[in-house]
């Protein structure tokens, strides 16, 4: 794995877990943008989501699952936001697909 995700995921680099299963990693953003911001990371490499191959789509009904308990324990689950970038032009830095989990204050509208 050549991201950081993927040298986080391997045990190379730190990061402050909050979820771990066996296919998917939770940890929260260096840079938060709210009190709440966490990363749902698959453990496997997938460049973005439009990258995922359609038969392989259920670890994004899995990362969306663990968004809504995540949302539920953090106390967000009334308002917050789940996103992802994908290419450059809108925003993404770190090519391994991963969710944004945002909440806890007001977060405003999007360009």
């Amino acid at each position: 794995m050549s991201t950081i995700f993927g040298k986080i995921i391997q045990g190379d680099l730190p990061a402050e877990k909050v979820f771990e299963s066996e296919t998917i990693l939770v940890i929260k953003d260096i840079a938060p943008k709210a009190p709440v911001h966490l990363l749902i990371i698959p453990k496997k490499e997938y460049k973005d989501f439009q990258s995922v191959p359609k038969e392989e789509l259920s670890i994004v009904e899995e990362m969306a699952a663990i968004a809504q308990t995540l949302a539920e324990k953090f106390g967000v689950a009334d308002n917050y936001r789940l996103l992802t970038n994908i290419g450059t032009k809108a925003g993404q830095s770190v090519f391994h697909l991963h969710f944004h989990l945002i909440g806890g204050k007001l977060l405003g509208e999007m360009a």
